[in-house]
This record gives C-alpha cells, sequence and structure tokens, in this order.
C-alpha cells in the first residue's frame, strides 16, 4: 500500500476508485468501486502519450497522476467522480520514460521514477508542476523502476536496476544526503518498494531469488529480515503491505503471479494461492484503503484480478464490463 492510500486509511475511508495503467490507449482506465467494477469513467480529453506504466492518486484524491514512456512522462489530471482538463506539464520535463509516480502524504510533491539519469524526478505540487527540485548528489545508479515516501513525508525510496538496487533519502523539500546501503543488498533489479504503515519496515521487490528482500528502517537500513519459508515463484514486480501492516503481497512474474505473507516482524507461511489464478505476470498490486481487497495488475486485460481480503483471498470479483486496453502496468485504489 502506498504512502497515500495510508493517509486515507488513517482516515478510515472506504474504496471508491479503482484505477489500472495499461499498454494500449487510452492508457489510463478509472472505474467506481463498491465491491465490483462500476462502469468505466470517460477517458480524459487529453490522453497521456503512451503506455501508462503506473499510476497514482494524491491523498486527498483530487489529482490522478499517470506515468508513461513517451514525452512528457508524466500526466496528471484534476479527479472528481472523472478526469478534469490535463495539468501543465512541468517546464522541467521528466527526462525519459516514466516508470513509477507517488505523491507524498501531504499531496506537496509528485516523485517521478525514470529510465535515464537522474532516474528520479520530484516537483512541488499544487495544482500543478512547480519547479523541478534539484537531483540527489547520489543519484540512484540506474534505472528508476519504483518509487515511494515514507508515511510521515520525511524519506523517499528508489528501487533501481543496478547496485545496490535500493537509494533511499531523506527529504524535506528537496533531497538530503543518501542513506547507506544495507548490508546485505538486493540481489538484482529493484522493480518495486513499499514502506509499511509505520514507516518502521522497507520492502523491495526485485528480479532475481529471494524476489523480496525486506529491511527494519530507522533513518536507515537495520538487518535484513529472513527470506520467506515459501519465495515468490519468479521475478518480484510489485510490493505493498496491507493498511494494518499484518500483510505483505508481492506481484511476480510465473504463476501463481502474486504471493502474500502475513507480517509481523517477520514473514509468516504463504496464504493460500486464490482459486482463480491472475492470468500472466502480476506486475503492480495494491490493497484497498480499508484493507478489505486487493488488485493485482496482471499483464493481459481479460484478467483485473481483483480479490476481497481478508487474512486470505476470496473469490475472484467479475471483470469490468470494459476492459482496459493491453498490458494492465499499475494499479491503484483511491477513495475520498
Amino acid at each position: 500500500m502506498s504512502a497515500n492510500q495510508q493517509v486515507l486509511a488513517s482516515l478510515g475511508v472506504s474504496p471508491q476508485f479503482i484505477a489500472i495503467a495499461h499498454g494500449a490507449s487510452p492508457y489510463i482506465s478509472v472505474y467506481p468501486w463498491s465491491s465490483g467494477f462500476g462502469t468505466r469513467y470517460a477517458n480524459p480529453s487529453t490522453l497521456p502519450a503512451g503506455i501508462g506504466n503506473a499510476v497514482a492518486f494524491n491523498p486527498t484524491v483530487t489529482a490522478i497522476a499517470v506515468a508513461h514512456n513517451t514525452s512528457p512522462n508524466v500526466s496528471v489530471y484534476p479527479w472528481s467522480k472523472g478526469f478534469g482538463t490535463k495539468y501543465a506539464n512541468p517546464s522541467s520535463l521528466v527526462p525519459a520514460n516514466g516508470r513509477a509516480v507517488t505523491f507524498n502524504p501531504a499531496g506537496t510533491d509528485i516523485a517521478v521514477a525514470h529510465t535515464s539519469y537522474p532516474y528520479i524526478s520530484v516537483y512541488p505540487w499544487s495544482s500543478g508542476f512547480g519547479t523541478r527540485y534539484t537531483e540527489p548528489s547520489s543519484v540512484p545508479s540506474s534505472v528508476g523502476y519504483g518509487v515511494t515516501f515514507n508515511p510521515a513525508g520525511t524519506d523517499i525510496a528508489v528501487a533501481h536496476s543496478a547496485s545496490p538496487y535500493i537509494s533511499v533519502y531523506p527529504w524535506s523539500s528537496g533531497f538530503g544526503t543518501r542513506y547507506a546501503n544495507p548490508s546485505t543488498l538486493p540481489v538484482s533489479y529493484g522493480f518495486g518498494v513499499a514502506f509499511n504503515p509505520e514507516g518502521t519496515v522497507v520492502a523491495i521487490a526485485h528480479r532475481n531469488s529471494p524476489y523480496i528482500s525486506v529491511y527494519p528502517w530507522s533513518s536507515g537500513f537495520g538487518t535484513k529480515y529472513a527470506n520467506p519459508s515459501s519465495l515468490p515463484a519468479g521475478r518480484g514486480r510489485g510490493v505493498a503491505f496491507n493498511p494494518e501492516g499484518t500483510a505483505l503481497a508481492v506481484s511476480h512474474e510465473t504463476s501463481p503471479y502474486i504471493s502474500v505473507y502475513p507480517w509481523s516482524s517477520g514473514f509468516g507461511t504463504k496464504y493460500a494461492n486464490p482459486s482463480t489464478l491472475p492470468a500472466t505476470n502480476g506486475y503492480g498490486v495494491d490493497f484497498s484503503p480499508d484493507g478489505k481487497t486487493i488488485a493485482i495488475a496482471a499483464g493481459y486485460s481479460t484478467n483485473t484480478a481483483v480479490y476481497p481480503w481478508s487474512a486470505g483471498f476470496g473469490a475472484k470479483y467479475a471483470n469490468p464490463s470494459t476492459l482496459p486496453a493491453g498490458s494492465n502496468n499499475g494499479i491503484a485504489f483511491g477513495a475520498a
């Protein structure tokens, strides 16, 4: 669950929207959500310019951002049960394909992880982009695939494709000095990153076995937690905690495409797989703000893979009547 969703959960709200970033036009689809998909909202009048890789609502669910793979590489729209007119692009564009996007918990900054130097771009946000913040003095070492703020908004983490695969910085309207690397690094490309709701744990989904690495966090990395006894079956692509911090979900390549574990200062025994699996690779995952639903961006548009959640998977919800077009790459709940 993102820092934004943690804010919503703290307000006791229920999910009202589910947004999917996907691989073919219109590249973003948003639906009402109430224990199932409602009728898809009309497309924005100005579409994202290319493949949608990730999507995020701001904490008040008055804006929705899409990271995509064609300039300007991020598009943001007002949101009020439908898309408003797209906000103007930032004066300094995101330099390359947007792979991940998030707002800080206060909704005053927006961060985009991307595929070329400096691999992370952050802007002030107030109903539009401000001037891009100066890049960190020690930039991530390669392609940024994931980005998140901690729940307090005082740290920003970037998952990236070259060692050390995870970079975390103090954040206060700009980057502080990068924290020291963990003593035990993730073993390959970092794709997804998430803090738990208390901000005391940071998890990285990555390319090679064990596919997920989790560390205590307190203004720096603690000793890596032991791997789960039953590993995810393939490359870890997305990671999320539920709002209570009692479950940790990893979306991954290779069947069953989603693995969820009890979490309490370490991995518990993996929950049973859902009775109806996602159809293909899991690229993104999110819990709803009330923790009662889990959604997987599952590659093909024929399977949106959303389930009730209560310490285990319920029966998969029916697909929406109008499916997203192309591969499902990113997914997010929003509530107001």
